[in-house]
This record gives C-alpha cells, structure tokens and sequence, in this order.
C-alpha cells in the first residue's frame, strides 16, 4: 500500500482491480476520500490507497523513462536526463543510489520506486517525469 501522502499527479503506479492490475497515470487526487484516479491507457478509475502498490525502479523503468545509460568499467552505472542524474555503484543493485541536479544532491540507501523518483524529480526540477514528455 502506498501513501496518500506521497502519490502525485502525473505518478506512475500499479493499480489492482480484483485481481487484474495494470500500470497506470495519477491523473487526479480526492483528498476528502483519499481516492486516486488512475488513466490505465484505456479509461480512468477510482481507486482506494490499499489498491494501489509501487512499481519498482529498475533499468527497463529508467528506459521507459527515456534516461540515456552510461556503463563505466569499475561496474557503476550512471542515468542522465539533461543535467539530472542518477548514480548506480553497482549496476546490479538498485538499493543504493545518488541522484543530482545541478548543485543538489540527495543519497539513498534504499530502493527507490518510480513514482518517490518521479517525485524527487519534479522537486528538484520543476519539471513533470514522465514516458510522454521525452518521448
């Protein structure tokens, strides 16, 4: 379950409806019923927090995100999307990572999912993280 809290529009997350579940876009929030609209590419529903579940951040997610790669030889992995980044020390292991933009840096010691990401980005950016923008 994903706090109410911390789901944005525009986030990118799973939504579960009896059992078929589908990835989906944040398209609107109801804070009085804690309800999020998710656009699955078909049509928009409603959904409960409890509903709803993270998708995890791996190199497809960062593809689908249209980051650019880079693979150094010491075994690291760095992301970039303009002058944002993202630093992988083990390009196997997605729960330690460094992202920055421009002077801003923020260090994690646990795996992020793409929505915190897509969060992160937007704070640091101003700018909305998504597959369509950069496509």
């Amino acid at each position: 379950m994903i706090k109410f809290s911390e789901i944005e529009l525009g986030d990118y997350l799973l939504a579960d409806n009896d059992g078929d579940t589908h990835k989906g876009e944040v398209t609107n929030l109801n804070s009085d019923e804690k309800q999020v609209c998710i656009d699955n590419g078909v049509q928009e529903f409603w959904f409960e927090t409890n509903q709803l579940s993270p998708i995890a951040l791996d190199d497809q997610q960062l593809m689908n995100l249209k980051f650019t790669k880079q693979e150094n030889i010491d075994g690291s992995v760095k992301y970039s999307k303009g002058a944002f980044r993202i630093f992988f020390p083990n390009r196997n292991n997605f729960s330690y990572m460094e992202i920055w933009y421009r002077d801003e840096r923020r260090h994690f010691m646990n795996s992020l999912s793409v929505h915190q990401l897509q969060n992160h980005f937007h704070d640091m950016t101003k700018v909305l993280l998504d597959e369509e923008a950069y496509g």
